[in-house]
């Protein structure tokens, strides 16, 4: 077994893999940036290398760098997680020739899959089902026009050495497919140095599920079920489960022989994904190899028991897999929510900032995979995911529900997260049916998300519990010193909670006890409120009526912004008295922002598509910003006149900086 392994990324996958190695009793080697000095995965590990500036050209993607720091500590292998140099073959083979062990697959294996093309021929040789479309790279639009018309649209243009995403393009017109092959190509060509592209059939109503492969030195290769990643925001993952609420055992077992006997077709060793499209008719179509580690590897590991990491290690140290495929069993439900640094009410574009304060929930059946504490950066210049949150139940509802409570109690305040769109996807009955595809968010949120409005049944509870926390900081700051002699604390009887819209009238009928109950009434009806929470604490979590209920709380003039379930409401507690004087105060009225175009996100200008004094209509092309490795359009939300462009291409700007003004 290795002495000193060196982790060749960043973030959470970095401190998963420094969590492995403890468990064996291997030291670590972090690698950083000079914007990673102070994270995580670099006070976690044993030693720490500076690769160079922030950009991951100049640091993370540096094999040299890497080799260089793998003799200088004396590390005898190398994880390189996933992203980045995982499924870069020369950076495996660099490591080779230096007499270091690459903790993934054989170069081969990674020279074949990595590229889409040359992956598809290799599936259809090995018996593998595959999507109808082109095997060679596309080289102008002219082919790309004539191959779409002969397997008909919609299509699906991709990069041949994409991933996460990028470089791909679904096209359901001939213009369309002119406008995806440049933007593919761009963004190929920024990300992996590659501008290739192919195009296949986009097969509707798919769902998106893959087969976990591990295999060793010695020919044993292995799979172990299944994950359902449909839930996807443009090409990338958002909740993954195991097992799919989809497949039957016949399936299941059809597709798990058909991904080992592709890893075989590569002399595979080491974890590995065969990812599939499954139509509605349960007909399935191999997608894509990842040779390395994926992301959501823990809802596999959450459902069969099996360490991932920890057999990587063990194999690239040449131990064989202690178990078959006879062994290999699934119990209960796991599901898993990527929380990103973004924001969906600005179409989710990522977020950057400092984690003001940052608390991860905890519990018996919730596992988080993070890569950051309070105080730290979310940075401009990589992946803007947070943390991995995950759940096991024994079975899909009781997962789905610690998830949401999970959420429910996950603190992040400072750049913007997904967290309340992830609680309204998971509260969303076609996802608690299971009827799940790729297109599921664009079809059921569009591309924003405002949040959702507390549920009907659900208001009386929360108006109780906000008034139960405003007579328990009422009675704390009763308790203070130097109160004027025979002043005796009473609390207020009347009340009124303002949720957005609506007034709710409440009256106590007693204050909280010995137990912390109180008891109020709303409409006639009587409300037993246990709070558990103390002023300061963003998380409240109350018994209503014997019913638990958590949810955030974050003060407001005269009350709270409320978030629990995907909604977030500003919620104002108020006495009878002042509400009836508020009630007679005039509204005060927005600023008008329409005329601007700002940006919404940091990030680098690529190209400007208009000048002053040019008429626009709505949904036209503005600019085109760069930020976290992706390309976004800006476009015209009305018709109107360009009066001043304020910004040119290549210029960097912040966030809200105001690019483009109509007249």
């Amino acid at each position: 077994m290795f002495k000193k392994i060196l982790i060749a990324n960043r973030g959470e996958i970095a401190c998963r893999v420094i969590r492995s190695c403890r468990k064996l009793g291997i030291a670590t080697v972090a690698v950083y940036s000079e914007a990673d000095a102070d994270a995580l995965h670099v006070r976690m590990a044993d030693e720490k290398v500076l690769l160079g500036p922030p950009a991951a050209s100049e640091s993370y993607l540096l094999v040299e760098k890497i080799v260089e720091a793998c003799r200088a500590t004396g590390a005898e292998a190398v994880h390189p997680g996933y992203g980045f140099l995982s499924e870069r073959a020369a950076f495996a083979k660099a490591l080779d020739e230096a007499g270091i062990v690459f903790i993934g697959p054989p170069v081969g294996a990674i020279e074949a899959m990595g590229d889409k093309i040359e992956s598809k021929r290799l599936a259809r040789e090995a018996g593998v089902s595959t999507v109808p479309g082109t095997l060679d790279a596309i080289a102008d639009p002219d082919e790309a026009r004539r191959i779409a018309a002969e397997i008909g649209y919609p299509v699906m243009v991709k990069a041949s050495a994409g991933g996460g995403g990028k470089g791909m393009r679904i096209a359901w017109s001939e213009q369309e497919l002119v406008d995806g092959l440049e933007r593919a190509r761009s963004e190929a060509r920024s990300s992996f140095g590659d501008d290739r592209v192919f195009i296949e059939k986009f097969v509707e109503e798919p769902r998106h599920i893959e087969i976990q492969v591990l295999g060793d030195r010695h020919g044993n290769i292995v799979y172990l079920g299944e994950r359902e990643c449909s839930i996807q925001r443009r090409h990338q993952k958002v909740i993954e489960e195991a097992p799919s609420p989809f497949l039957d055992e016949a399936t299941r077992t059809a597709m798990g022989e058909q991904a080992v006997a592709l890893a075989r077709a590569v002399d595979y060793h080491s974890a590995g994904t065969v990812e599939f499209i499954v139509d509605k008719d349960r007909n399935f179509y191999f997608l894509e190899m990842n040779t390395r580690l994926q992301v959501e590897h823990p809802v596999t590991e959450l459902v069969t028991g099996v360490d991932l990491v920890e057999l990587m290690i063990k194999v690239a140290a040449g131990e064989a897999l202690p178990f078959g495929q006879a062994d290999v069993t699934m119990e209960g439900w796991a599901l898993e929510a990527r929380v990103y640094a973004e924001d969906p009410g600005r179409g989710f574009l990522p977020s950057t900032g400092r984690l003001v304060r940052y608390e991860e929930p905890v519990g018996k059946e919730i596992r988080v995979d993070s890569g950051v504490a309070e105080g730290g950066e979310v940075s401009m210049f990589y992946d803007p995911m947070i943390a991995k949150l995950c759940t096991w139940g024994k079975d899909r509802a009781t997962a789905v529900a610690h998830l949401r409570e999970a959420l429910d109690s996950y603190v992040i305040r400072g750049p913007a997260h997904n967290i309340g769109f992830l609680g309204a996807v998971l509260a969303n009955p076609r996802f608690q049916e299971g009827r799940l595809s790729t297109g599921f968010i664009a079809e059921e949120y569009g591309e924003r998300f405002a949040g959702l409005e507390p549920e009907g049944p659900g208001r009386a509870a929360l108006a109780a519990v906000v008034v139960a926390m405003r007579l328990r900081e009422a009675s704390r700051a009763a308790e203070v010193d130097g109160r004027l002699p025979g002043w005796r604390y009473r609390p207020e009887p009347h009340w009124t909670v303002e949720l957005g819209q609506e007034r709710i009238d409440v009256e106590l009928e007693a204050g909280e006890d010995e137990e912390g109950q109180t008891l109020l009434e709303i409409d006639g009806q009587r409300h037993e409120v246990l709070l558990d929470w103390q002023p300061g604490r963003s998380v409240v979590r109350a018994l209503v009526d014997g019913r638990p209920l958590t949810m955030q709380a974050d003060p407001i003039s005269e009350g709270w912004l409320v978030r629990r379930g995907g909604a977030e409401l500003a919620t104002l507690v108020r006495t009878r008295r002042a509400a009836d004087f508020a009630a007679r105060m005039p509204a005060k009225v927005a600023a008008d922002t329409s005329r601007l175009v700002t940006s919404p996100m940091p990030g680098l200008i690529v190209a400007i598509q208009v000048e002053a004094g040019q008429d626009v209509k709505a949904g036209q092309e503005l600019c085109i910003l760069e930020a976290m490795k992706m390309e976004n359009v800006l476009r015209a939300e009305r018709d109107g006149t360009i009066a001043e462009v304020k910004v040119k291409a290549r210029d960097a700007v912040s966030a809200d900086q105001v690019l483009i003004t109509f007249a």
